[in-house]
């Protein structure tokens, strides 16, 4: 959230791995909410600059923007964030059992299998449904596009299964800018700053390979 003079405003961007492995901003747009129209407004101008369906789109837990993926890009596996997925389940768990959750339910979403993936679900679920049981109702919800990544080639997994491509640090940054110049007023100029921050970034993004036996993976990924 950015505030514009006196009002805070959402804003929604979208970034992209190329079939090269370049890395890529798409759009970057303000939006009222997190909402499911404010979504599918942003990813129909995406396919109307003749984006097709990607292999994979990674979201956030707001409710709005999961069904706007779901709606506008249905061809498309649906990767829930597993970074934040990670801290709503941790919040539900005591402290001191912290640690070895973290650690099993990382097995769960690292397994290099769906069949492993699914076994550790439910060795998990029976474990720990007694003990921490709304910790457990966190991670059944909505397990299948928590490990959508896996149906893709293993050394891209890392990066496509959270949306930490879209560089939070970055983007708390350009609001404590915004913030200290009072001078920027209004919708326009404070977007431009955010837009050329996030082109600054991009510039720096690294790429991930793609050999030939990988992209021969992610075709079948996509005929599958």
């Amino acid at each position: 959230m950015l505030r514009v003079g006196a009002k805070r405003e959402a804003i929604l961007r979208a970034c992209s791995i190329t079939k090269d492995g370049r890395k890529v901003l798409l759009h970057v747009t303000p939006g009222t909410k997190e909402s499911t129209e404010c979504g599918k407004e942003l990813l129909a101008d995406l396919k109307r600059r003749s984006l097709k369906d990607p292999l994979l789109v990674a979201t956030d837990e707001a409710p709005g923007l999961i069904r706007a993926v779901e709606e506008c890009f249905p061809l498309s596996l649906r990767q829930r964030c597993l970074a934040q997925r990670m801290r709503s389940i941790l919040a539900k768990v005591p402290r001191e059992h912290a640690a070895e959750s973290r650690q099993t339910v990382r097995a769960v979403y690292e397994a290099p299998s769906l069949a492993l993936a699914k076994t550790l679900s439910a060795d998990l679920i029976e474990r720990f449904s007694h003990t921490h049981p709304a910790a457990v109702a966190c991670f059944e919800e909505d397990f299948d596009a928590c490990i959508a990544h896996v149906h893709c080639p293993l050394a891209h997994r890392k990066v496509i299964r959270t949306t930490n491509l879209l560089d939070e640090r970055l983007f708390v940054e350009e609001c404590r800018r915004v913030k200290a110049a009072l001078h920027l007023c209004g919708e326009r100029p404070v977007l431009k700053l955010i837009y050329a921050a996030l082109v600054r970034g991009a510039e720096r993004w690294r790429g991930i390979t793609v050999i030939k036996f990988v992209r021969r993976q992610l075709e079948s990924c996509r005929k599958n």
